[in-house]
């Protein structure tokens, strides 16, 4: 049964989710939703009070494919999302961090938004990110918003959440009006 996730995004950089490239992707924070998403499975992104988004849907995706953070760090199609600290923003910004030399032992952290400052390790961030899910979600059928968020309507008001966490249990009336909803909103991909 397709489920359906929503999460307020704390800060919202492109980095997680990361939109670019034609693929929303989210390989970063996050690990409970990674960890119990299926394909099939809708995700839906959530502003903050600050910059007074509380309630407005910033991005939405649908997981279209599934890969461990190695098979995303090999996929020739992803290699655009591995981080470019000294490029433009849009680049700098690259969800694509985590492998393991040889599929083996343990993970690397490339330079990146989750690094420390010059590139060194975020030990905080690599245990968050890697300890309890190695899944990145991938989605080609995706809407990104971000600062420009779009209000839930108030028949939807069950998706919003506040602060950390996130919430699944929704019924397949909820589902079913989210998905018709999401069918109405402008564009498909980066908007």
């Amino acid at each position: 049964m397709m489920k359906a996730y929503s999460y307020v995004i704390e800060h919202d950089l492109g980095f997680a989710p990361n939109p670019f490239h034609g693929v929303c992707t989210l390989a970063c924070c996050k690990p409970q939703i990674r960890k119990t998403a299926a394909v099939g499975d809708y995700v839906l992104g959530l502003g903050a009070a600050r910059p007074k988004l509380g309630g407005h849907l910033c991005y939405w995706m649908r997981v279209d494919e599934i890969l461990t953070f190695d098979r995303y760090w090999e996929d020739v199609r992803f290699r655009r999302k591995r981080p470019n600290m000294r490029a433009t923003t849009y680049l700098r910004y690259g969800d694509n961090i985590y492998h393991r030399r040889n599929g083996e032992g343990p993970f690397l952290q490339e330079y990146s938004f989750h690094s420390l400052p010059g590139g060194a390790l975020s030990q905080t961030n690599l245990q968050r990110d890697t300890g309890t899910s190695e899944k990145v979600l991938l989605s080609r059928t995706f809407a990104y918003f971000g600062a420009k968020g779009v209000p839930l309507p108030p028949e939807l008001k069950a998706f919003e959440i506040r602060g950390p966490g996130h919430k699944n249990r929704f019924t397949p009336e909820q589902v079913s009006a989210l998905l018709a909803w999401l069918e109405t909103l402008p564009g498909k991909g980066f908007v």
